[in-house]
């Protein structure tokens, strides 16, 4: 499972079997949240076990960093950056 970075205690990855829409999982001790690509922002999909507080963190933690995990996906998946989305959003 590729971790792409870590923050508050938190694991941000993808797992080597994945599939699209490009999704990233924050991971930590008490639970997980997973948060999903619309073509313009990673959006809330679910959460097990995390307070609203870390939730926060997490969604802000993944908008700042929604290019470097879009281009870890891309590369890991094999996926062809001059898709028309991801050369608007860079």
């Amino acid at each position: 499972m590729p971790e792409i970075f870590r923050a508050f205690g938190f694991s941000f990855m993808f797992f080597s079997r994945e599939h699209e829409p490009i999704h990233v999982h924050a991971v930590g001790k008490d639970g997980m949240a997973k948060y999903v690509w619309d073509g313009n922002e990673f959006v809330f999909y679910e959460q097990r076990g995390i307070k609203a507080q870390d939730l926060k963190r997490i969604g802000m933690m993944i908008e700042e960093n929604s290019d470097i995990i879009i281009r870890h996906w891309n590369k890991y998946f094999g996926k062809e950056a001059d898709n028309e989305d991801y050369e608007n959003m860079v």
